[in-house]
């Protein structure tokens, strides 16, 4: 089956502050990527990101290259990486097949024109998150496992982020041209993320909410430090954010997200920090 594929158009920081709450969703906001038995793709004009999701359920799901991408193959000018945020999968590229628990990742670099994604089991079925850069160079196809990426506990209990992230994709780990990923766990009783805000315009930035309750949202602050904006957040929806952009939000209980970046470097400390008492 061919693989959807919406563009999602950014608007710029003149125009934001003008926007309504439709407006802001449909700008920087993609939503309904879960479909069982489908790969749902956005297509976003800010560092030319794909994004979206895998949800291999009857059967495998192969990665094809849409019109929008103008190529014979997904990966010939891209690399990737899919983060597994379901029950035991598959990853098949080329004639290799690799397993992928929850919470694994692999890197697919580019130059691989076989990519296809299959479910262990129909009882729990895969659900494999996926983000795309440009590459200008090819790297090799590496699996990382959640227990192997790097984990580290910030943040307290006092000032309810309490959190361990782990890093997947960066210049310490798997290697890639532009692509940065990894995951963010809250801690039971913390909820909020990434706060002091900060931004980055050298690189942009996509949040996927996941194992987020059915009943629970995520309120996400985003826009310039002096004209903050929120958006709500339901469980596997992407929030997109541009280098001008805070992005930081607070759950009504505990969740994931994953946190991928691409643009000018890899360095995952290089940020512009925001004072709390500065916001408005």
């Amino acid at each position: 089956m061919l693989d959807l594929m919406k563009t999602i158009l950014i608007s710029d920081p003149v125009r934001y502050p003008r926007m309504t709450t439709q407006e802001l969703r449909a700008c920087f906001l993609a939503d309904g990527l879960s479909q069982p038995s489908e790969i749902q793709l956005n297509y976003v004009d800010l560092d030319r990101a794909v994004v979206g999701i895998a949800a291999p359920a009857a059967g495998p799901l192969k990665l094809t290259a849409s019109p929008e991408l103008r190529a014979e193959y997904f990966t010939e000018r891209r690399e990737l990486g899919a983060l597994n945020i379901g029950g035991p999968g598959v990853v098949q590229v080329g004639d290799r097949r690799y397993d992928l628990d929850n919470l694994d990742l692999i890197y697919v670099g580019r130059g691989n024109p076989e990519i296809q994604f299959e479910s262990k089991s129909k009882e729990s079925p895969a659900a494999f998150y996926i983000l795309s850069y440009p590459a200008h160079a090819a790297h090799p196809v590496t699996v990382v496992r959640k227990a192997d990426a790097q984990p580290t506990e910030i943040g307290a209990t006092s000032t309810s982020n309490r959190r361990t992230i782990y890093k997947y994709i960066h210049m310490g780990g798997a290697r890639s041209c532009q692509l940065v990923m990894g995951v963010t766990h809250l801690h039971e009783g913390s909820t909020w993320n990434t706060m002091p805000a900060h931004t980055h315009m050298r690189r942009s930035e996509l949040y996927l909410y996941f194992d987020v309750a059915e009943n629970a949202r995520v309120f996400h602050l985003m826009g310039p430090p002096d004209e903050t904006r929120h958006i709500v957040v339901a469980n596997r929806e992407v929030v997109i954010s541009p280098g001008w952009s805070i992005h930081a939000g607070v759950g009504t209980q505990a969740y994931k997200f994953c946190w991928g970046m691409g643009g000018e470097n890899q360095d995952y400390a290089d940020m512009d920090p925001v004072r709390i008492e500065n916001m408005l």
